[in-house]
């Protein structure tokens, strides 16, 4: 009963706010909940303390206690939803497949089945001696890739 009466009231934050999305939510033992959210433009604390506030607000202590954390999505993590490479358009990703490939790249693209990556490799010339710098570009399935993360580059 306490778990589906937060996941409802979780559920009327993240319609109220659509910009914002769940990547997950946890209640251990004791009733502690935690809460991940990410957002289409990011999310601030604002943001954390709204979906907060409306789940607390709306839970009756006397009834059962519990403990509350809100927290938003950290580049530690990785990315896990579709939402999330949409929002990453333009940056450096590192994304493992199923078949252990590693690919690090430009995200410019990111609908809902796949990804577009795109890199500068230096190669062999077709004819003579040296190397080249060439664009690559390779596309990946969803369903193909087994972790993904945002590269922090400092410039």
């Amino acid at each position: 009963m306490f778990k589906e009466k937060v996941t409802k009231l979780l559920q009327e934050v993240l319609e109220e706010e659509s910009s914002l999305f769940l990547i997950s939510k946890e209640i251990q033992a004791g009733n502690k909940i935690v809460i991940v959210i990410d957002g289409d433009n990011g999310v601030t604390l604002n943001d954390c303390m709204k979906v907060s506030r409306h789940i607390e607000h709306n839970l009756d202590r006397e009834e059962e206690d519990f403990s509350l954390e809100v927290l938003s999505s950290g580049i530690s993590e990785g990315i896990t939803h579709i939402r999330q490479y949409k929002k990453n358009v333009g940056r450096k990703l590192e994304i493992i497949m199923a078949d252990n490939q590693k690919v690090t790249g430009t995200l410019v693209e990111a609908d809902d089945e796949k990804v577009k990556l795109q890199w500068k490799a230096r190669e062999p010339k077709p004819i003579g001696k040296g190397k080249i710098t060439v664009q690559k570009e390779q596309e990946i399935p969803y369903k193909d890739i087994v972790k993904a993360k945002v590269m922090v580059t400092f410039n």
